[in-house]
């Protein structure tokens, strides 16, 4: 087996350690696991239905037709008629489920910075830019693609200015194109 892959495999594991045992001490929101997951799905991707929320998040409809009821009852999602006439109710975040998500990424977000403190801007752009390849080359075998926000928007919706784009951040196509 090849070094650099076993490496990967390890160190994928460890970050998500780390994320996960991150996200059960997230004081400024009482958001769990599950519904940051779908809050951060349909604030990128929109509006969806129980079943659009399975493809896209790859859990059954039962286990989120029980997250979702959770989250219905505690006001972070609420469902509307299908605007383009389907018959499926599909799920929106709510002003209260959009003030927690960004409480919940600001908290994380800080935790990045602190961990990232001695990186330069464009060691973290290389970084943002692998990770977001290596995550988009697993959903493109997967078949799952996640949603993701427009270019120079944030996960929680804050002013930030978005960074300068590197060859490591590009779409592929572009580095591609760039090498040939």
């Amino acid at each position: 087996m090849d070094r650099s892959i076993a490496t990967l495999e390890l160190e994928a594991m460890v970050l998500v350690r780390h994320l996960t045992l991150a996200s059960s001490r997230c004081e400024a929101s009482n958001l769990d696991r599950s519904a940051y997951t779908i809050l951060s799905c349909l604030t990128c991707g929109g509006s969806m239905t129980l079943a659009q929320l399975s493809d896209t998040i790859g859990l059954d409809t039962s286990t989120l037709h029980r997250q979702t009821a959770a989250m219905l009852r505690t006001g972070l999602i609420e469902r509307i008629p299908d605007p383009d006439g389907g018959l499926a109710r599909k799920f929106v975040v709510t002003a209260e489920g959009e003030r927690q998500l960004s409480e919940a990424c600001r908290e994380n977000m800080g935790r990045l910075m602190r961990a990232t403190a001695d990186w330069s801007a464009a060691e973290l752009d290389v970084f943002a830019g692998y990770l977001t390849r290596f995550n988009q080359a697993i959903e493109a075998a997967d078949q799952r693609p996640w949603p993701r926000p427009l270019a120079g928007e944030t996960n929680d919706q804050s002013e930030q200015e978005p960074r300068a784009e590197t060859d490591a951040t590009a779409p592929l196509s572009a580095r591609e194109g760039a090498a040939r």
